[in-house]
């Protein structure tokens, strides 16, 4: 009878154990911090009304009146800012050309009076909320920079089209509409093979296209 009622005991503070366990586990659970967001939001769900924005990567002219010692090209860093003469570490990523070059203007106004700066684009990669990512069964799935008024079909063209176990009909977009992720069937195929014009769609910025592979 001790015996019984040793081991009756002993499972008893067992089993009291895993329950304080697992209100530790309830806790770290309930405050535990939410992931971070998986894609900023694209600029604008209209593509009359797209301004590119500067993106990490791209080339920026950047010209100040009469002044041209302080003129220079310069590389947006990974971290979306630059360096010019005069003016360290300032965050472009995100922001239009004719912003950047009122930004460069009042650092220089510290140093320079009533600098007149002009910001000119040479090369174009922008931010990556506004890129368009192809994956799946494109011929060169990759990311593109996003275009006015670009079309599925502009898309299809630069990526080359499918690879012949694409099941085109079958593939999707992925976009922000009102603040969340909505996806919507395309047909590819219809549009690329058959040349039926009625399947091409507007691209938006921040799209991404999923092109699955084909059953069979």
């Amino acid at each position: 009878m001790k015996r019984l009622q040793s081991m009756i005991q002993n499972l008893l503070m067992v089993l009291a154990l895993f329950a304080g366990f697992g209100a530790l586990n309830g806790c770290a659970t309930s405050h535990a911090p939410l992931p971070p967001s998986l894609g900023a939001q694209p600029s604008t769900s209209d593509p009359e009304r797209y301004t590119y924005l500067i993106g990490p990567g791209d080339s920026l002219n950047i010209f100040v009146w009469r002044n041209p010692e302080v003129s220079t090209t310069v590389t947006v860093r990974p971290d979306g800012m630059i360096n010019t003469p005069l003016v360290e570490d300032m965050p472009v990523s995100g922001k239009t050309p004719s912003q950047v070059a009122r930004d460069v203007e009042r650092q220089l106004a510290k140093f320079i009076k009533d600098p007149i700066v002009t910001v000119m684009m040479g090369g174009f990669v922008g931010p990556y909320s506004e890129q368009i990512r192809v994956v799946g069964e494109a011929a060169r799935p990759q990311a593109l920079p996003y275009r006015q008024r670009m079309t599925l079909l502009d898309v299809m063209i630069s990526v080359g089209g499918l690879t012949p176990f694409a099941a085109g009909n079958r593939a999707s977009i992925v976009r922000f509409v009102g603040g969340e992720q909505r996806q919507f069937g395309i047909r590819i195929e219809d549009l690329i093979r058959e040349g039926d014009i009625s399947a091409n769609v507007d691209i938006l910025p921040g799209d991404t296209l999923i092109i699955p592979e084909s059953w069979f």
